[in-house]
């Protein structure tokens, strides 16, 4: 069991910004090159110690491109071997190919994330832009297979790709993940307000995940999507569904806590307002202590259809889109189609007469 308030479940280290690809979608606008103040050296290893005495359920390496940092095969069999269980979120490049995977298992990975955000070869190389990705891709899920390492499926809906879903589906029946996980983009980095989906849009998507979750072999999951898990109840009455993964409810600073390529460390990666860095402060103390941290816990401070919901503590809406599109970290999720029966706006009075 998982106590949000004493330590997160998910760590997340963005290694680096430096990124071959040029995603219409990514949070980081990541660049060509490593930033020089990245977290490097022995300073990689104390923040590791860290992480370990955060006690965190996966630890997520991810970028911009974590292969693009050579001491990545060293953290992660330093990590696993602090007992850590460690996941790589890789940009799939020639330099990914080349990578020694064997050697990434024997270091301790657990798990590899692969992003397909296209379902086809031309909608894919289009969303990741740079032509011949798809091709990449396959012969990446390959080469994670041969290692014997898990494959985790990343996909990103937005306005380009939602019509796409039932290829997606097909197309996952071949490459057979542990784990789809769908994010809900948040107009943030390349992200774009005009590429989001629609309240209603979203709602249906998350009606078909829940059906697609009975009938498939591997879990779905949903990151910036929080209210799929109100889908789910709402759809199945199966409060078991929500637990297969990990513990029901994290949010942004909620089970989450996400560290930047120079050590900011934030609720999210696609919320970013910075509690502290680990160059200077110690993680778990900024994860338990800081206001934002702890009011990001807090669901009795959720404002607007949020703040009455009866679904708030297993949901509590996108933190990350709220700010993003509206400046404020505790306001209502602004795409979810879902009123509660406790909701009750206030009448929006008539303009006064002249």
């Amino acid at each position: 069991m998982f106590d949000f308030n004493d330590h997160p479940f998910l760590v997340v280290w963005e290694m680096t910004r430096a990124c071959a690809l040029v995603c219409r979608h990514c949070r980081a606008a990541a660049k060509i090159h490593r930033h020089p103040q990245e977290l490097d050296g022995e300073e990689a290893y104390r923040f590791v110690d860290q992480v370990v005495r955060a006690h965190p359920g996966i630890f997520i390496l991810t970028g911009g491109d974590p292969m693009q940092r050579p001491d990545l095969y060293d953290i992660v069999a330093y990590a696993s071997s602090k007992g850590l269980r460690v996941a790589l979120s890789p940009s799939v490049t020639p330099l990914f190919l080349q990578a020694d995977l064997q050697r990434l298992k024997e270091a301790g990975c657990a798990r590899i994330s692969i992003s397909i955000d296209g379902a086809t070869r031309e909608s894919h190389d289009r969303f990741r832009g740079i032509k011949g990705t798809w091709d990449m891709t396959m012969q990446a899920l390959q080469n994670i297979r041969a290692a014997g390492i898990e494959v985790q499926v990343n996909t990103t809906f937005t306005r380009q790709n939602i019509k796409d879903f039932d290829g997606f589906v097909k197309l996952l029946e071949d490459i057979k993940p542990v784990l789809w996980s769908v994010f809900q983009l948040v107009p943030t980095g390349r992200g774009k307000v005009a590429d989001l989906l629609n309240a209603f849009e979203m709602e249906e998507l998350f009606v078909k995940l829940a059906h697609l979750s009975t009938r498939v072999p591997y879990d779905i999951k949903t990151t910036e999507g929080h209210h799929y898990r109100r889908v789910v109840l709402q759809q199945l009455h199966d409060e078991k569904a929500l637990k297969k993964r990990a513990p029901i409810g994290i949010n942004d600073g909620k089970g989450f806590v996400f560290v930047s390529h120079i050590g900011e460390i934030q609720p999210s990666g696609f919320l970013p307002i910075t509690g502290g860095n680990a160059r200077t402060d110690e993680l778990i103390d900024v994860y338990r202590n800081h206001e934002v941290f702890r009011n990001l816990r807090n669901s009795s401070l959720l404002k607007g259809k949020c703040g009455v919901c009866e679904y708030k503590d297993i949901c509590g809406g996108s933190r990350a889109r709220a700010y993003a599109l509206t400046g404020d970290y505790l306001g209502e999720e602004p795409l979810c189609a879902y009123v509660s029966p406790h909701y009750h706006p206030a009448p929006v009075s008539a303009p006064a007469a002249t």
